[in-house]
């Protein structure tokens, strides 16, 4: 793929929360790691019932990437934060996480209405700060009283919205990937550490799509070459 700087490749795109403020072409069938790859996340039976495809971390670039080069792109299509990296005048994927998203689907419009805002083609929203959330504690009103829900970190996200910001998932892993949180994107605490320690900084551009938005123009060309997967540290 021919190099664009990232944040031009974003700028170019025609492309509340969560308790943050409680503190607190081949031809035979895929299978594998590629049915995981063409599936929908989102799965409903012939009752109506909704089911989530399983999913794991992956790491594709375990090399030194430039932090000032590197972005977030989540979609709420396939449920999953993709970190996308230039790598030798490339624009490459590096690594991906399953997420849980907001409950409700749909653009958010005001605070408390449980849904993840998405950005504005050209206007990504970006990490205004970073903030330890291992004391943090939410209280879901699900008869658990206020319980540690954040993991460690909680990536504060610069959005219309106070409050928004990708954090961990302590006490609802077994919620992910999925539809659950009040707005927040949520990870599994141990890929949250991950992002936390390798690629996250704050002022970091994070591209969010809407649920019927697929690949970005940069995408498909950004994953290819991308056939090994390593487990997540």
């Amino acid at each position: 793929m021919k190099h664009i700087p990232s944040l031009l490749i974003i700028a170019a795109l025609g492309l509340t929360a969560c308790g943050g403020g409680d503190k607190q072409a081949g031809q035979a069938a895929p299978s594998g790691e590629e049915a995981t790859e063409s599936t929908a996340a989102e799965r409903v039976d012939g009752q109506g019932h909704v089911s989530y495809r399983p999913d794991t971390a992956r790491v594709f670039y375990d090399g030194q990437v430039d932090l000032d080069k590197t972005f977030i792109v989540i979609s709420k299509r396939d449920l999953r934060l993709s970190v996308y990296a230039d790598i030798g005048g490339d624009t490459t994927l590096v690594a991906r996480y399953p997420v849980c998203l907001s409950r409700n689907k749909g653009q958010k419009t005001r605070s408390g209405d449980m849904k993840t805002p998405e950005s504005e083609p050209g206007q990504p929203f970006t990490i205004e700060q970073i903030q330890d959330a291992s004391t943090w504690v939410h209280d879901f009103g699900d008869g658990r009283g206020s319980i540690a829900a954040y993991g460690n970190w909680f990536l504060r996200l610069k959005t219309p919205f106070s409050g928004v910001g990708i954090h961990g998932s302590t006490g609802n892993e077994h919620k992910m990937p999925g539809r659950d949180s009040e707005g927040c994107i949520r990870l599994r605490d141990a890929d949250l550490d991950h992002l936390h320690d390798h690629y996250a900084r704050v002022g970091m551009a994070v591209i969010i799509k809407g649920e019927n938005q697929g690949d970005l123009p940069f995408e498909p060309a950004a994953r290819k070459g991308q056939g090994h997967h390593l487990p997540l540290p």
